[in-house]
């Protein structure tokens, strides 16, 4: 396999993996947030939060081609 095509699968699945993470870690936040304020609602994330993943999900983006010429000039 091309080492350009390896770095860029090798960078999506670590954007995947961050991005995942981070939600599961802000999603758990709110949660806690909510029970400690005794609101039976659905868990809504905050302008905060949703800019935090907005801007998490732009450099996931970045990622597989940066991490694609990163191998292309190691390999």
């Amino acid at each position: 396999m091309h080492p350009a095509m390896m770095g860029a699968l090798v960078g999506a699945g670590v954007a995947i993996l961050l991005y995942v993470a981070d939600y599961t870690m802000i999603r758990k936040g709110a949660t806690e947030r909510a029970h400690r304020k005794h609101k039976n609602q659905p868990v809504v994330l905050d302008n905060t939060e949703r800019k935090r993943l907005r801007s998490l999900a732009m450099f996931c983006l970045i990622l597989p081609p940066a991490f694609a010429l990163g191998f292309w000039m190691v390999g």
